[in-house]
């Protein structure tokens, strides 16, 4: 059911963000068709949506169409090849459980991600050395014309945390990654919760973020350049640079977009006069910031 001025702050993990214009989150494949069809009829801009974990809305929130696709899950399991296919809402963390329990191996990195397999394949997410582009056989995309296209990670132009489809028009509905099975399922278990644990000791999670702001510029990595320039624990209003990792910005309670927007900005501008170099953000933007 497509909705009207539908909150974003409930639907993203910084919890901020003003309203999407419309609003639908469907179930099945004929039921975004549906969605898309209705945008194009409306003539409305049609904004995709996942699980919202790395995505910074502005407060006047989202013109036209916003179509989340949380909820199109599905995994097929291809015993010969070792390959899953995957719905595009999928959740990276408990996908990562299901391989691990089926002894499945090649997974295990993103069970520390807060994120669905769509958002992963787009942004080339990945952890602890391992990434999508190093698993992912190929993926099925709707175009916005409603035809389907199969791409693969040639195709896809894999490069640290980005990828063709970045800023482009197509959706993500699903995934098949190339995994190994027949590994031993407890030492599989143990390996994820290692993962997990490290993360949780490495990363804040007692306030609501969006995981790592900036991507990491070779040789340093960004949390490490914005510590030195004595970022930890700036607050603008109710966002603040994370104590534990600076390359985290929480919402410490009350927190506007604009706030957590001004944030982003200083920590480039401070970076950028000390160490001559401009962080770019991981985390997407979308709406209008400048008017705030």
């Amino acid at each position: 059911m497509i909705k009207a001025n539908v909150p974003m702050a409930s639907l993203t993990s910084f919890r901020v963000g003003g309203p999407a214009e419309w609003y639908v989150a469907p179930r099945r494949i004929d039921e975004l068709h549906a969605s898309l069809e209705w945008a194009r009829s409306q003539g409305l801009p049609v904004t995709m949506l996942g699980s919202g974990s790395n995505l910074l809305v502005s407060d006047r929130g989202i013109a036209g169409l916003v179509i989340s696709t949380r909820f199109l899950r599905c995994a097929s399991f291809d015993e010969t090849t070792g390959q899953i296919t995957v719905g595009a809402g999928e959740p990276l963390p408990r996908l990562a459980w299901r391989l691990a329990d089926r002894g499945w191996q090649g997974f295990e990195w993103a069970v520390g991600i807060p994120g669905t397999v769509g958002g992963a394949v787009v942004m080339n997410a990945g952890a602890h050395g391992d990434c999508v582009a190093d698993i992912l056989v190929d993926t099925h995309v709707l175009l916005p014309n409603g035809s389907t296209e199969i791409l693969t990670p040639d195709q896809l132009r894999y490069e640290y945390r980005t990828s063709a489809l970045q800023g482009s028009k197509k959706l993500v509905t699903q995934a098949t990654f190339q995994l190994n099975p027949g590994a031993n399922p407890k030492e599989l278990i143990a390996l994820t919760d290692t993962h997990k644990q490290q993360r949780q000791r490495t990363q804040p999670y007692d306030f609501p973020s969006c995981g790592s702001v900036f991507r990491n510029p070779d040789p340093h990595k960004a949390g490490w350049l914005i510590e030195q320039v004595g970022l930890k624990g700036h607050q603008i209003g109710g966002a603040q640079v994370a104590q534990r990792h600076a390359n985290f910005i929480l919402n410490c309670g009350g927190a506007t977009a604009s706030d957590i927007f001004q944030l982003i900005r200083h920590v480039q501008s401070c970076v950028q006069r000390e160490w001559q170099l401009w962080l770019e953000p991981e985390v997407k933007m979308l709406g209008d910031f400048q008017a705030g």
